[in-house]
């Protein structure tokens, strides 16, 4: 593709002069019944064919507003005939499995009602998910290539929301919601997501002006579906990363299907491309399944089991990391003594049963427990030197510290313990009637939570054990007079906490399609309430009430250009969870309020055509207010709450992406985000939030090569702005507003299918694969030196205090093996 065409096309769609047809579009995957691909499948509609190629993969051009009649037929398979009926412009995915025994036909009558692009729910095919490189592959890595969805940390699976934080997003899997732990402070810690991609069916995402059906958090929602499988099968992964495997089964009478899956991951192969030395021996397994029983057409009942343990064993040795500028080159040399071993174990389980009591209403019962077990212990020693460096070339210590500025050693160490038990019962309704829609739920939450905290830090430096800035100390002017003073820790976190937490949350809602004139309208009102109340040793229990209006209109225009408008947003409340009433001293706070925030959010999305391929862009505006806010800092993944509702603050930005067919039968999408917020703390006046990412820049793209198809390539790009340094601890952070570098990254995979269905082996041990690939991905292809914070080091000679950055992954090549069976 030239580059004149792609900057003629880009002007074409910013300006919005595409001629429109009265014409509609089908477009689709055809597979026979072992789900295998059909090629050469022709595809015809009132003299208008096409065929599919060697994915199964057609796209056909229908007549807009009437009936079409489209035939697929092939030598070896039955015709199958559908009837549809499609709006101008609309495209409709249409996946057939065809049969050499019977005759199909069917008539599948569709508007352009479609419910996801209605309630502004962005969409994501899960085998782009399982294909797309990423050092921290899955759900989330597609995610972070979003408008309006940030990250600096290839390592964690966390992200941030238009200036919300890694506790401001709701997430669920198959509409029960999970979580994650609570003593996690690095990326390197996480290992596993909880979604596992090879059960995912489909997965929605919202990143704001939600519904009033979704939970109390002020961000976004993740809402995925895992699969019901209708034949067996199994997939299986392998890599330098790790391994997966993952089964699908069916009993003969279709009652019973489940899916179920286990991960195994370690991370030393990204760890020890950091500039620190290690010994890292990780261990990350997880085991899920899904299992379904469908007794009737009006009963059907699932279960959703997760267990995980990740084992993490870290013992740092050596570490150095240059910064500085040309004119004054500097280097930060530490040397570690000591080892951390963090565990964490958690037990997941979910029943759901849904109960189809007529056309018009449904009923679903849900059950979940969570239950996490966490600790993390460690003694670690660090002795550093801040020093000046050679910058000569021709020197024989070119790169070396040829002056000490400054020495210390900093002694961190903690024994911290959690257990917590969160049991949840939910009742949901769903009620149809004409062209309006009634849905209902009521939800119970037991949270209970049993947390010791031992934390304490000593820093010394040139031989002077440096005190808590925040201590009430005698004066310390070390060495030109002795210090008197108590010898205290820089920083001493003791709590033992026993927390019980009991929420009672519901929401109503209605929706209606109707028409404005001749234009389509749909709109939606609802409201959520939770009450909740907090107890426990030594707590003064307290109650607190929340109420949130929440709205959305959406109008399809009638104009031959397929536009789409929506305006959403109202109140939203976030009520405190457990991490968010314990303060910095670790004491827990009862009476934190829920933070509040007023959410407008408007968008527009356009769907047309482009070198006769269908694309899509949708661009978004938004602007939130948040009151009562709970001010917190931000250390790698790890959040400090102040516990206190000392803020208020405010996000504003704006969101465009452009997906669709660069390449014939592949997705690819280009994003671009602004984002500005600010919060005020105690009336000082605004600044930077620790999520103030100002733009991002995300490219997604898929290729293969025309004449071989079966070699594929996957790109991943990703350029954000840098974050807030952060702060020392216990600093203001009014006097600390300096930033991070930009965060760069590019992750590239190819891939080679040695078998599929247009290429079986002819080895009887290897016709058992339905498919069989290898791929080589390499992570951050341009070796960019990525920060995800700041050290803090003193230098007792200059009374100067360096930021010195901590890096991310350099350059780090991956193996991997994909099964299919």
């Amino acid at each position: 593709m030239g580059l004149n065409k792609i900057i003629l096309a880009f002007f074409f769609f910013c300006f919005g002069f595409l001629a429109s047809a009265q014409s509609a579009q089908v477009k689709g995957v055809i597979l026979d019944k072992n789900n295998r691909p059909v090629a050469n499948v022709n595809v015809s509609c009132l003299g208008i064919g096409t065929q599919s190629n060697a994915n199964g993969y057609y796209v056909l051009t229908v007549p807009a507003n009437q009936k079409a009649i489209v035939v697929f037929s092939h030598v070896s398979l039955k015709k199958v005939t559908a009837t549809i009926t499609l709006k101008s412009n609309e495209e409709y995915e249409f996946n057939l499995v065809m049969s050499d025994q019977d005759e199909q036909m069917g008539e599948i009558v569709i508007t352009s009602n479609n419910k996801k692009r209605v309630q502004g729910i962005t969409a994501i095919e899960p085998e782009m998910i399982r294909k797309i490189p990423g050092a921290n592959a899955g759900v989330e890595n597609i995610l972070k290539s979003l408008p309006g969805v940030n990250s600096n940390n290839e390592l964690s699976t966390q992200y941030a929301v238009r200036g919300g934080n890694y506790d401001e997003n709701l997430v669920y899997v198959n509409e029960v919601e999970v979580y994650r732990p609570f003593l996690i402070r690095s990326g390197q810690q996480e290992g596993l997501s909880f979604t596992n991609t090879d059960l995912v069916q489909n997965v929605d995402f919202s990143a704001g002006g939600f519904q009033a059906k979704y939970g109390d958090k002020l961000s976004s929602v993740l809402d995925i579906t895992y699969r019901k499988p209708t034949q067996f099968g199994a997939v299986a992964e392998a890599s330098f990363l790790g391994a997966s495997a993952a089964v699908d089964a069916v009993s003969k009478n279709g009652k019973w299907s489940e899916v179920t899956g286990i991960r195994y991951r370690n991370n030393s192969l990204l760890v020890n491309s950091q500039e620190t030395e290690t010994n890292y021996t990780p261990t990350f397994v997880d085991f899920q399944t899904n299992v379904n029983f469908k007794p009737s057409d009006k009963w059907e009942f699932s279960f959703l089991g997760n267990v995980s343990q990740n084992d993490y064993q870290y013992q740092p040795l050596t570490r150095q990391t240059n910064f500085g500028t040309i004119d004054e080159p500097m280097a930060l040399l530490i040397y570690y003594e000591g080892q951390e071993k963090d565990k964490y174990t958690t037990y997941f389980g979910a029943v759901k049963s849904t109960y189809t009591a007529s056309e018009k209403s449904t009923y679903k019962w849900i059950v979940s427990a969570y239950h996490t077990q966490e600790q993390e212990h460690f003694d670690i020693l660090a002795q550093y030197r801040l020093g000046e460096v050679d910058s000569n070339i021709g020197s024989d210590t070119f790169g070396d510290v040829a002056f000490t500025r400054g020495i210390g050693s900093q002694l961190n160490h903690a024994r911290n313990d959690l257990d917590a038990l969160i049991i949840n019962t939910e009742l949901k309704g769903i009620h149809n009637f004409k062209k309006n829609q009634l849905e209902w739920g009521a939800k119970f939450t037991r949270e209970s939570i049993r947390d010791r905290v031992i934390e304490w830090e000593v820093i010394d430096s040139a031989g002077f054990s440096i005190n808590p800035p925040i201590a009430i100390l005698p004066k310390n002017d070390q060495p030109y007079s002795s210090y008197t003073g108590p010898l205290v820790p820089y920083n001493n976190v003791r709590a033992t906490n026993f927390v019980d937490i009991n929420r009672f949350s519901g929401y109503v809602q209605w929706s209606r399609k109707g028409y404005l004139g001749g234009n389509e309208l749909w709109m939606n009102a609802g409201v959520r309430s939770q009450n909740w109340n907090v107890s426990g040793d030594g707590i003064t229990s307290s109650t607190q009430v929340t109420f949130s209006p929440r709205a959305q209109i959406s109008l399809k225009p009638n104009w031959n250009k397929d536009m789409f408008f929506r305006l959403s947003g109202g109140l939203y409340h976030q009520p405190p969870s457990y991490r968010e009433l314990r303060d910095a001293d670790g004491v827990v706070q009862p009476d934190v309020k829920a933070q509040q925030s007023i959410h407008v959010v408007l968008s527009n999305d356009y769907s047309f055509k482009m070198w006769k391929r269908p694309f899509k862009m949708v661009s978004e505006i938004y602007y939130k207010s948040l009151t009562v806010v709970n001010p917190y800092t931000l250390d790698n993944v790890r959040i400090r709450y102040e516990a206190a509702n000392n803020a208020k603050a405010y996000a504003q930005g704006f969101d465009f992406r452009l997906n669709g067919e660069f390449v014939p039968g592949t997705e690819s999408w280009f994003s671009f985000g602004y984002l500005k917020t600010e919060e005020n703390i105690d009336n000082k006046g605004y600044i930077s939030r620790p999520t103030d990412q100002r733009l991002k820049f995300a490219l997604l793209f898929q290729d293969y090569m025309p004449n071989i198809p079966s070699i594929k390539l996957y790109l991943n790009l990703v350029y954000n702005t840098g974050l807030p340094g952060g702060s020392p601890s216990y600093s203001d952070p009014y006097l600390y507003q300096n930033r991070l570098r930009d965060y760069r990254r590019a992750d590239v995979g190819f891939s080679k299918v040695l078998i599929d269905a247009q290429n079986p082996s002819t080895k009887k041990w290897l016709k058992s694969f339905k498919e069989l690939a290898i791929g080589l991905e390499i992570f951050n292809l341009f070796d960019n030196q990525n920060a995800i914070t700041n050290t803090w080091v003193r230098d007792v000679y200059s009374k100067n205090q360096y930021a010195i950055p901590n890096y991310m992954t350099t350059r780090v090549f991956n193996l991997k093996l994909n099964m299919r069976f």
